[in-house]
């Protein structure tokens, strides 16, 4: 699961150590702020893609089949999606409303990793794996689904 890859051609790329995983995925999520539609079609010849627009993203990213928000459902399990999720204060009952039938809601935006579950809700952001801010690393994450049971990860790359 990728956020935030604001990606420009050969300037600026998803790093190598991000491919083995997007490769072995059964299903990608990109939570916005692609930039470069070039990348869905990449994720896209490796598994099935959904992903939501980004602040940053353009029509051409609109035109390629980004939404708003999105909602998809992978192993039984309910996943939401959106951008941005707002201020962290509130996130958890912000996002449980907007997605009242989500086991999962996944965003991006802050750059920042964010893997919270609680009163059913995992609330989960995998962080930039090309840009980190003021995160500590570089991320992407990983959303484990087993007989409809889910636990997510978020490492560096």
């Amino acid at each position: 699961m990728l956020a935030d890859t604001h990606t420009r051609g050969m300037s600026r790329t998803v790093p190598t150590g991000a491919w083995p995983y997007l490769e072995s995925a059964d299903h990608i999520l990109h939570a916005g702020d692609v930039i470069d539609p070039a990348l869905l079609h990449e994720l896209q010849a490796l598994a099935p893609l959904t992903v939501v627009m980004g602040n940053c993203d353009g029509m051409d990213v609109r035109e390629w089949g980004a939404t708003e928000t999105a909602e998809v459902t992978l192993g039984g399990v309910t996943i939401g999606m959106i951008h941005d999720s707002g201020q962290k204060a509130g996130r958890h009952g912000r996002m449980r409303q907007l997605f009242p039938h989500a086991r999962v809601v996944v965003f991006g935006h802050s750059h920042i990793p964010w893997n919270e579950d609680r009163d059913g809700l995992l609330v989960f952001n995998p962080g930039s794996p090309t840009w980190k801010r003021q995160a500590p690393f570089t991320s992407m994450g990983l959303l484990w689904i087993d007989d409809g049971n889910v636990e997510g990860e978020i490492f560096p790359v």
